[in-house]
């Protein structure tokens, strides 16, 4: 480095060094034939003894920086000899060395493994909907028993052991419910089912179904409805007997044409028909509309709002028997109500307690908005 810089290093920046520098400069030019043009550029600024020292001082950075480059590039460049670092050396520990290494994660015995003990099971599974998903040719999942149970090969190695297999009735609904859906959450019945009231008050699947010994052939119920909903409904069975209810006891209707059972987004978890209206619709068709003339209830409260919905005293199973005073509730001159008020020359004392008799169309009309006809 400094034998580069030593004929820069050492030249004298006086006046008279700078005239023998230009006379060996020119003579050097002269010898090789140089261009009249470059020597007519060059020489007048060598001829300033300022411009001279600028130009040697250039010089001199130039230089430096592109050996303090090179230096650094040297430093970061890899060595192209060099060998990448070989990677670490698998461990020779023994198996007992680790507790962590030596438990084999749980394998698949196949379901003919979990026969030899549990044949009762396996004959009830075989007649149900759940063989022909999970174990017949062609079914969703190709495990049998062990699509739901999870790998068996760890609780046949410890004679039974109930601690390494997953036992439903030994879990939580959370649990249950969660690994039931890992098949069921895509269907169209149960995309609510983590928001559903009864997984909020801890009702799992297996509390009405039962995957083995199903006595609902469609559904795997472990009752058939509405026996099974009974169960907890107790109230509403009583509503059931009525004198006049829907005729849910009696076979015609059950409570999941109603209710859907595993969630919706609706009160009471209760069904919408296909136009997101009341599920009442389906059977009372006539009742839909569109009216020129709607009866507001029907449309912001729906049906709920003058019906019970399960039984009742009541022939029409309207809330309370006298119409009246069920009209009167929404129908007053008070303020909490948008809905006008009865006429002063209806007199509740006699005739017009039943208002239905003019009032005719009182869920809706395409004639008046009074609702006569």
């Amino acid at each position: 480095m400094l034998a580069l810089l030593r004929p820069f290093i050492c030249i004298p920046l006086d006046r008279k060094s700078v005239k023998g520098f230009r006379a060996a400069e020119e003579s050097k030019w002269n010898r090789q034939g140089g261009s009249e043009k470059l020597r007519n550029r060059v020489m007048p600024m060598l001829a300033n003894s300022r411009a001279s020292r600028v130009l040697l001082l250039s010089v001199l950075c130039i230089c430096l920086l592109a050996i303090a480059s090179a230096a650094a590039y040297g430093q970061q460049a890899p060595d192209k000899g060099a060998q990448p670092p070989s990677p670490p050396a698998p461990s020779t520990a023994s198996p007992s060395a680790s507790p962590a290494a030596s438990s084999e994660a749980p394998q698949y015995v196949g379901a003919q493994t979990c026969k030899a003990c549990h044949e009762d099971l396996y004959n009830s599974w075989e007649k149900s909907a759940h063989w022909q998903q999970t174990y017949k040719e062609g079914g969703i999942a190709k495990h049998g028993c062990e699509d739901c149970h999870g790998p068996g090969s760890a609780h046949v190695a410890g004679g039974g052991d109930k601690t390494k297999i997953f036992i439903f009735g030994e879990h939580s609904s959370k649990e249950i419910n969660a690994r039931c859906l890992t098949c069921h959450a895509s269907g169209a019945q149960h995309m609510n089912a983590i928001n559903s009231e009864h997984s909020k008050n801890n009702v799992s699947c297996v509390s009405c179904h039962s995957p083995h010994h199903g006595k609902d052939s469609d559904f795997l119920l472990v009752k058939s409805q509405p026996e099974l909903c009974y169960g907890c409904h107790l109230q509403q069975k009583a509503q059931f007997d009525m004198p006049f209810h829907h005729r849910v006891n009696e076979g015609l209707i059950q409570c999941s044409d109603c209710h859907n059972v595993h969630g919706t987004v609706k009160p009471h978890q209760v069904r919408t028909s296909s136009t997101q209206d009341a599920v009442c619709f389906k059977c009372h068709t006539d009742k839909q509309g569109p009216f020129v003339f709607e009866h507001a209830p029907v449309k912001v409260d729906g049906c709920e709002s003058c019906h019970l919905t399960h039984g009742g005293p009541n022939p029409h199973m309207l809330k309370l028997s006298n119409v009246n005073l069920l009209c009167l509730q929404c129908h007053t001159t008070s303020s909490f109500s948008s809905a006008p008020g009865a006429p002063s020359f209806h007199n509740q004392a006699s005739f017009f307690q039943s208002c239905v008799l003019c009032h005719s169309q009182i869920h809706g009309s395409n004639f008046d908005p009074t609702f006569f006809k």
